[in-house]
């Protein structure tokens, strides 16, 4: 006769069991990236030098015009930044989506390395995690209300390669990470195209911009390995966006405003991820 009873108590323990296990896994999630965060920017090396435009006179025309314009003479030439920004994040595809409220904090060393932690918000509902390359690892994981898994992708090779190309593509936030000695590779393909070959945690990862006559970004685009297909298969395949204005920093002029996604070019594009970058701090 006691039965109901045992089994309501029995289903109750497992709902807090699963509940707390859920916790755990994102309590040691967030963890790694906060500790994975502050590694980024305590073992920042020191900015030895500062910027002469003499630097970049023997290099193409597009790289002059990019470098005179993002970095003002003298500017100590940072390996490192911390971002603070917000924005909209557009969640499902371009058929079907929802804009999601986004705020978040990035520790970036581009080209190798990455911690990105925002919060993303849409009504009662609240998303956390973070998406990462960080010693020589990669993960994407972010919760529903601190419980309910939403991603949580391992680090893999695919998942390296992929992020590879965000810490490579971002360094448009830190212009003196693709000054030609931290080994980028400057080619000019067009009156305002510039083609840009930096070496990655995945080997060399090759971007293209556009810039405006005095040297502001105006697109960025290149191929990343990525799944993001009807396949959920990784293959290289259009990745980029637009900038929307600018902002200074400690020296640098930056894209301040993205909008990026997959498919750049076409008519699949879908600019998922639309930021503005609030402030930026060089080390």
């Amino acid at each position: 006769m006691r039965l109901p009873g045992a089994l309501a108590i029995g289903a109750l323990a497992l709902t807090i069991g699963a509940s707390a296990i859920a916790y755990l896994s994102y309590r040691d999630g967030m963890a790694e990236a906060r500790r994975s965060f502050e590694d980024i920017l305590s073992n920042a090396p020191a900015a030895a030098e500062r910027y002469d435009p003499a630097t970049v006179a023997q290099q193409p025309e597009i790289a002059r015009r990019y470098f005179n314009h993002a970095i003002a003479p003298g500017t100590p030439l940072a390996t490192t930044v911390e971002l603070e920004m917000k924005g909209t994040f557009l969640l499902g595809d371009k058929n079907n989506h929802q804009e999601i409220a986004m705020i978040a904090r990035q520790a970036l060393r581009p080209p190798l390395q990455f911690v990105w932690m925002p919060v993303l918000r849409s009504g009662a509902m609240v998303i956390t995690g973070s998406d990462a390359l960080a010693a020589r690892r990669a993960w994407t994981r972010f919760w529903l209300a601190r419980l309910i898994p939403v991603a949580n992708e391992r680090t893999s090779p695919d998942l390296v390669k992929s992020a590879a190309f965000r810490a490579a593509s971002e360094a448009v936030w830190l212009p003196a990470s693709l000054l030609p000695q931290r080994g980028a590779k400057w080619e000019q393909i067009g009156a305002d195209r510039a083609r840009v070959t930096v070496p990655s945690a995945a080997g060399p990862i090759v971007l293209e911009m556009t810039l405006g006559p005095h040297g502001a970004v105006k697109d960025l685009s290149g191929q990343r390995w990525s799944n993001a297909n009807l396949e959920k298969q990784f293959r290289f395949q259009p990745f980029g966006g637009t900038s929307g204005g600018e902002k200074t920093f400690g020296g640098f002029t930056i894209p301040a405003r993205l909008n990026v996604g997959n498919h750049f070019g076409t008519d699949a594009y879908f600019p998922f991820f639309q930021v503005e970058i609030v402030a930026a701090h060089y080390r």
